[in-house]
């Protein structure tokens, strides 16, 4: 009984009450190959908190960073014709679609929304690279067209995150195509008197550089995002010198003059508040813990008192003697 008791018994409690470990506890940088915890990264808007290296995040995961309370409204976007020139690779078009669809739970490479960011209204177009490279296909031009729309009927500036491999291969001159077609949107911000904003993550290359990537009234660019038309090594490859050290990077585009800002993704929240309140010509926001937003988007509700509430009690007359 002793050995049943002291061993067999324990043995088996011990490979019942055993629980499985997630494998995705811990992100590896890959910059300077530190262990992080999921949640510390998580809370750090997957920068690392080790060398500051900005990994990737996902549109949604952006907005709700970015918007007040995390609170955020979807725009519709038109749905294109699927597979134009039903084009197959080593796959079927429709087939890479779905297979990206079910990877990253989103429709497509373009998320549109609307909300407020420090009591602000803005439009916000967010590109996920994980959906095909973030591809620019007619989806894309799409969503872009749908949110400068949207920011001339709601007279609110538009800001745009860019992170793309360039056109959509599957898509041909379908894809190029796009290029005119956003550029005749952010003009028509420009006619309507509003801001546009771009914030270009890495990486942001091709076709999508060459058109509403590059056409903001503010550029802004996360630290050390590439930013080019053509890549550093096939440009060594065409010119056959050695290209200087950090071209192409976000601070060497800062240093010869085509950004405006470099900003860190922690920092970028309040950058954008300031922006967008002083190109829109409003006060400084309240810092401090305001309201969550409520549909209608009116900055000025947070600072007016309830309608119900109850008025100050007046001082009482003096009595006559």
């Amino acid at each position: 009984m002793n050995w049943i008791n002291n061993y067999v018994r324990p043995r088996i409690n011990s490979i019942f009450s055993r629980r499985e470990t997630p494998d995705n506890l811990w992100t590896k940088c890959e910059e300077c190959g530190t262990m992080l915890f999921h949640r510390e990264v998580s809370d750090n808007l997957n920068v690392c908190t080790s060398c500051g290296h900005h990994m990737a995040i996902t549109p949604r995961e952006r907005f709700k960073a970015l918007f007040d309370g995390g609170i955020f409204t979807e725009v519709k976007v038109p749905a294109p014709t699927p597979d134009p020139l039903h084009f197959r690779d080593q796959k079927k078009y429709p087939d890479r679609l779905k297979a990206a669809q079910k990877q990253t739970g989103e429709a497509e490479a373009m998320l549109v929304a609307t909300g407020e960011i420090g009591r602000t209204p803005i439009v916000a177009a967010g590109q996920d690279f994980s959906f095909m490279a973030g591809s620019m296909g007619m989806y894309v031009g799409n969503a872009i067209i749908a949110a400068a729309e949207k920011a001339v009927k709601l007279k609110c500036p538009l800001v745009l995150f860019s992170a793309a491999g360039g056109a959509r291969m599957q898509e041909g001159i379908l894809s190029l195509m796009q290029m005119p077609r956003t550029t005749i949107a952010v003009q028509m911000l420009k006619e309507a008197g509003l801001p546009y904003i771009v914030v270009l993550t890495h990486p942001t290359t091709g076709g999508v550089t060459a058109s509403y990537a590059m056409l903001g009234d503010v550029q802004i660019a996360e630290p050390n995002a590439l930013i080019c038309f053509a890549g550093p090594r096939v440009i060594e490859q065409t010119i056959r010198e050695k290209l200087p050290e950090g071209f192409q990077r976000a601070e060497y585009l800062l240093d010869h003059g085509m950004l405006d800002r470099v900003t860190p993704r922690t920092q970028m929240r309040d950058e954008l508040i300031d922006i967008t309140r002083m190109l829109m010509k409003l006060p400084p926001a309240v810092r401090g813990d305001l309201p969550a937003p409520t549909e209608g988007g009116d900055i000025a509700h947070a600072l007016t008192p309830e309608p119900d509430a109850a008025p100050k009690a007046e001082a009482a007359e003096p009595k006559a003697k």
